[in-house]
């Protein structure tokens, strides 16, 4: 997967008419897409201090989920897009620290009960509870599996602890998040 500038990115961005707040959150779904495999980036990016860190993540739900739905309707698949403000500190699924959603967002809902998140399926809106968490508290994972049904998952957890403290450290209460596909 490339790795991008800020610049990159920001110009990608705004070629797409998105906002460039001074302290967000960039999701790169990568083109490869091997599926339950954490191939995607996750940028933290701050440019009131000109700082930009980013970690290796998924952007898709594992093979589990994608096969045993939580949903009748279908895996939650995040939409590539931006939501603005959509997230804050809290705990996911009450237990573990996390970046927790609180505006809609727009999720595919994926059927066809492959192995892999997919293009096709029902868009809906709403609040669904895809937050952005770690896998493991305690070990690098390989494998998504069952550590997200449509979150937006580190596999690594000194990484994430550095993404909750890059976020706390920063003073804001909300997150805006954008998903770009790889370009």
């Amino acid at each position: 997967m490339k790795v991008y500038s800020v610049e990159e990115l920001h110009s990608r961005m705004k070629s797409l008419g998105f906002e460039i707040p001074d302290v967000h959150i960039v999701g790169i779904r990568s083109k490869e897409d091997k599926a339950d495999s954490f191939d995607d980036l996750l940028y933290f990016i701050d440019t009131s201090v000109k700082q930009a860190v980013f970690f290796t993540c998924t952007t898709n739900a594992g093979q589990h989920w994608l096969q045993n739905f939580m949903n009748s309707k279908g895996c939650a698949v995040l939409e590539a897009g931006q939501y603005v403000n959509a997230y804050t500190i809290g705990k996911h699924k009450g237990m573990f620290e996390a970046l927790v959603q609180v505006r809609p967002v727009i999720v595919k809902r994926d059927a066809d009960k492959d192995a892999k998140a997919g293009n096709s399926g029902t868009l809906e809106s709403g609040l669904f509870g895809i937050n952005i968490h770690q896998a493991s508290q305690t070990i690098t994972s390989t494998v998504i599996g069952k550590w997200s049904a449509g979150c937006q998952v580190l596999n690594n957890p000194k990484q994430f602890a550095e993404l909750m403290n890059l976020c706390k450290r920063s003073g804001k209460k909300f997150f805006t998040y954008t998903l770009l596909n790889e370009f």
